[in-house]
């Protein structure tokens, strides 16, 4: 079960299964009131990411763990920027790959490849995507020099990711034993850190990051996975089989209780790397635009729920 729980492995494994459990985006969703549906937020997240950090046309893009390609075929096909996508998992690679060539999307490239040890020379691209990949990756700080090291100046490191909205003791740990080898089964080997931690590794790489809570908002995506659960065991049994299919629905009903009782948040930082872009970058900056719109400067309001918080990280 350890090994099958590594990333690499679990994705190549379950793939198939969550299509239809947690959606083709593969992410969780941004949902701006109680209605909509999980595709909708799902797309509205990756939006949303996109515009926080001013992704527009023309832009060298990394997405680091690219998933089965979605959110990089968005920035490609709607945004028109030049991307790389990289996963450890080939299973999602191989079905980027297809969906790309599906799409006639020529733009985009897809490879097997470790965010924490890339082959890319370094100032490569002029932002780096990590869309729910972090919490995979036990050594943060590996994963985010990587990132910053390919990054151009000027550039901007856009992240969205699940955390821990406090710290738990080892005496907590110990009495959640169950319900966290249940998680580990349904979403593989993870490492979840408090946002202080993200907010503390980018100041020491030397960005200015804004760090922007939106745990209420994606909250709502569990029940959507509990819901497909039942919408579609049939299909589910037969890829994973009636035990994995019992341990999905478990967990849902573990994150939505960690979720209400303070332990998991969700968080989407968008980070600076120092100095000036190149002239054609500064150009594209200016001119470019974000889901056919000028990027605007948010507005944040109190950390009741469906409200954001901000924290400016310099």
């Amino acid at each position: 079960m350890a090994l099958a729980s590594e990333p690499e492995f679990h994705y190549d494994r379950v793939t198939a299964a969550w299509n239809y459990l947690i959606g083709e985006d593969l992410h969780f969703g941004y949902f701006a009131g109680p209605a909509g549906t999980l595709p909708e937020a799902t797309q509205a997240l990756t939006q949303i990411m996109a515009q926080r950090a001013s992704v527009s046309a023309g832009m060298e893009v990394l997405d680091v763990g690219c998933g089965t390609g979605h959110p990089a075929l968005f920035l490609a096909r709607q945004l028109g920027c030049h991307v790389t996508g990289i996963s450890t998992s080939r299973v999602c690679v191989e079905q980027a790959q297809r969906r790309a060539a599906a799409l006639g999307v020529g733009d985009i490239r897809f490879q097997v490849a470790d965010g924490t040890a890339m082959d890319f020379a370094g100032q490569s691209f002029d932002c780096v995507w990590v869309m729910e990949t972090a919490h995979l990756i036990a050594q943060k700080d590996r994963l985010l020099r990587e990132c910053v090291r390919v990054l151009r100046p000027g550039g901007r490191l856009a992240l969205c990711d699940i955390v821990l909205r406090r710290e738990i003791p080892l005496a907590e740990v110990l009495k959640l034993r169950r319900d966290l080898m249940t998680l580990q089964v349904s979403f593989g080997r993870a490492k979840l850190e408090p946002f202080e931690t993200y907010a503390r590794l980018v100041r020491e790489l030397g960005l200015r990051a804004e760090i922007e809570d939106i745990s209420e908002r994606v909250v709502p995506t569990v029940a959507h996975w509990r819901r497909n659960a039942e919408l579609h065991a049939a299909e589910v049994e037969q890829i994973l089989g009636p035990e994995e299919l019992r341990d999905f629905r478990q967990s849902c009903d573990i994150l939505t209780r960690f979720w209400q009782e303070g332990r998991l948040g969700y968080i989407l930082l968008v980070a600076t790397k120092p100095g000036r872009p190149a002239a054609k970058a500064r150009a594209m900056h200016r001119n470019g635009t974000v889901a056919g719109r000028t990027p605007t400067r948010r507005q944040t309001t109190g950390s009741r729920p469906g409200s954001t918080r901000t924290s400016v990280i310099p």
